[in-house]
């Protein structure tokens, strides 16, 4: 797998990825992170809040995004430096949750670039936010 190189970006170039999300996905993120809340694994609990409904982990969201920063876009070779991330509505079991990201800025003499990153299912924003990284450089 071959990244992008810091000049092969344009600002308003993007990428993007699909991932539908499975009760077995909530539960393996569960234990990978340690967040045990229950509103993602009790169906008894979850019945009970706001939501009426088991809901996925906002950061799963944000793993997807990464995951399309890591792989796609710039790709291999992109170190993430920071990520701010608004979650605008829930994730439920077995929805197609689509991450995209776009170029927003590049920053020549650093090697940065900005992006602005969302997740959405059906069309509607779950989560949006900006991601900052670094690019690779082509080497000489």
């Amino acid at each position: 797998m071959r990244g992008l190189y810091f000049d092969d970006l344009t600002v308003g170039q993007t990428a993007e990825m699909s991932r539908v999300v499975g009760a077995a996905d909530i539960e393996a993120f569960a234990e990978v992170s340690g967040d045990l809340n229950p509103v993602h694994l009790d169906d008894a609990y979850a019945k009970t809040t706001t939501f009426g409904e088991r809901i996925a982990h906002g950061m799963l969201s944000g793993a997807y995004i990464s995951a399309v920063l890591g792989t796609r876009l710039p790709g291999p070779g992109a170190i993430y430096l920071s990520q701010s991330l608004r979650f605008r509505r829930p994730v439920r079991i077995g929805d197609l949750v689509v991450a995209k990201v776009t170029v927003k800025a590049l920053d020549e003499g650093r090697g940065h670039v900005t992006l602005d990153t969302a997740c959405a299912v059906s069309g509607k924003t779950v989560v949006d936010g900006e991601a900052l990284v670094i690019a690779p450089r082509r080497p000489a």
